[in-house]
């Protein structure tokens, strides 16, 4: 209740921002070229740069893609585009996650996407299409497509403006979107809760509404991706994260393993030689036989640096993917498929 009026007042700026981008008092730019963003209205945890990836995956065979974020909390300031010698803390965590995991596509960054666009295209000019990781706020270019994220336990129509809640924007932006994707769903999610959840979003004509949960593959050393260790009942986990959202995660360790401990760090993370010592002794308290130290593929790439400190410790990186629910992933799919393929420009717009 006390930061009630704070969180009117946020909201009140973000309704103005909002109308004059409406009214075109602040100006969008839209460009003669397929941009997909990917974005949600909350702060945090919706599943983005897994659904960055699952686009990359997607297109990666048909097209000449590339992604463009804003690389956040990274030590640079401006455009830049990676290349072999890029680290996190030049371009940010989850951009670097996808150069390592994906090195033949374009990865850049820029806090002004209307800059950095025109800078990609120039420096990759035989892109076909861009994907806009986090810019649905980002009024000043209008995307062709936008999926908007919105998570099971929390979605933005139950939701109020920070710091009282988690919003970001205002529920009436999802309008913007021709995509809601619910994440992070019970895989048993039943087609009742599906058809309620799909009345309190209340979508236009416009608008599919899809669902998707979490499925996390093998982990894999932090240096040796052919290093697999498959999760029993036996093992006890160290599980080492900054996230914004480490329930789900959590809870899937809590059903496939003996036990775990954590190390929460927050939301986005730089890891220090502190910090491994930190870790190294509270995994040298754990007495089980069976044991490993588990992160995130985003906090994977701030451990990376670590080559020397991390040879004596099994640090283990659980990939994660999104999977669509109720069979409509390849219609899900055919929509972003064909947005590329017959994609035309609109002057006017």
């Amino acid at each position: 209740m006390l930061l009630l009026p704070v969180a009117l007042i946020y909201g009140l700026i973000v309704y103005i921002r909002n109308r004059l981008f409406d009214r075109n008092y602040l100006k969008s730019a839209a460009f003669n070229f397929p941009l997909i963003c990917i974005g949600n209205l909350a702060v945090g945890g919706t599943g983005k740069s897994p659904m960055v990836e699952y686009l990359v995956r997607l297109l990666q065979p048909h097209y000449k893609i590339g992604t463009l974020s804003r690389g956040y909390k990274r030590k640079t300031k401006g455009y830049a585009l990676a290349n072999a010698n890029t680290t996190a803390l030049e371009i940010g965590d989850e951009p670097m996650q996808f150069h390592l995991k994906f090195p033949t596509i374009p990865v850049a960054v820029g806090e002004e996407r209307i800059v950095a666009i025109p800078h990609m295209l120039q420096d990759v000019p035989d892109l076909q299409a861009i994907i806009l990781d986090d810019a649905f706020q980002h009024r000043s270019v209008k995307a062709g497509f936008n999926i908007l994220l919105t998570e099971y336990s929390n979605l933005y129509v139950h939701d109020f403006f920070l710091p009282t809640g988690d919003l970001r924007d205002e529920r009436g932006s999802a309008a913007r979107a021709q995509v809601i994707i619910v994440t992070k769903c019970p895989p048993d999610l039943s087609e009742e809760k599906k058809q309620k959840i799909i009345r309190s979003l209340k979508p236009a004509e416009y608008q599919q509404v899809y669902f998707t949960t979490i499925r996390y593959g093998i982990p894999y050393h932090i240096h040796n991706s052919t290093d697999e260790w498959l999760l029993t009942p036996r093992d006890e986990v160290l599980l080492v994260c900054g996230i914004a959202n480490p329930k789900p995660l959590k809870d899937y360790l809590h059903e496939h393993t003996h036990t775990y401990y954590q190390q929460d760090y927050s939301d986005h993370h730089i890891f220090s030689i502190d910090d491994l010592k930190e870790i190294a002794e509270k995994f040298k308290e754990i007495r089980a036989k069976d044991k490993l130290i588990l992160t995130t593929e985003k906090d994977a790439v701030r451990f990376a640096k670590f080559t020397e400190q991390l040879a004596d410790l099994p640090l283990y990186v659980l990939p994660i993917r999104h999977e669509f629910l109720f069979e409509e992933g390849a219609q899900f799919n055919k929509q972003i498929i064909d947005f590329i393929r017959n994609f035309s420009f609109n002057p006017k717009s």
